[in-house]
């Protein structure tokens, strides 16, 4: 019996100590930056690019079954049906695995979807392969804009600001 109460002194001290770490924890940690809703994301970053004229877009002709897996797709995503537009957007990336047009537009599906960190991977993808101007470019750094904010990551979403400001270039000045 006496082993067991100087047992209990003795522990009772770190007990004590446990006991009072339970309570002890940094706060946790405030959002600062609202989670967007995926539909509200899509039409930012559609709107990105809205009055961008500093680049001139080319157009390389593909085959035309991928605009037409392309209209299917849009009409698809018009129609509520996120699953047959992704179907639809990954038959034209069979065609065309690279072109970087083709993965924002299945980045912004992501976005649609709520599948922030695949919309982030897809929107950097194709600014590596696309212009580093110009409405893709804008459409690119505001798909990560919106994937970082649902994210909760303020420091990368002001980084990629600055490098969606950068895809507006000022024309040349011409005498």
């Amino acid at each position: 019996m006496r082993n067991v109460i100087v047992r209990s002194l003795l522990l009772a001290p770190f007990l004590a100590l446990l006991a009072g770490c339970a309570g002890i924890g940094a706060p946790a940690p405030q959002r600062v930056l609202p989670m967007p809703e995926p539909g509200a994301a899509v039409r930012t970053i559609r709107a990105a690019d809205d009055g961008l004229d500093s680049a001139v877009q080319i157009a390389p002709l593909r085959d035309a079954a991928i605009d037409g897996f392309l209209a299917d797709a849009r009409a698809a995503e018009a129609g509520g049906r996120l699953d047959a537009a992704v179907a639809a957007v990954e038959r034209a990336l069979e065609l065309a695995p690279d072109a970087p047009d083709i993965l924002q537009f299945r980045a912004e599906l992501d976005v649609a979807r709520g599948d922030w960190l695949a919309a982030e991977r897809r929107a950097v993808q194709s600014f590596k392969l696309g212009p580093k101007v110009g409405g893709l470019c804008a459409r690119n750094w505001q798909t990560v804009i919106q994937a970082r904010i649902a994210l909760d990551d303020p420091p990368t979403v002001a980084q990629a600001r600055q490098r969606l400001a950068e895809c507006r270039v000022k024309p040349r000045v011409r005498m």
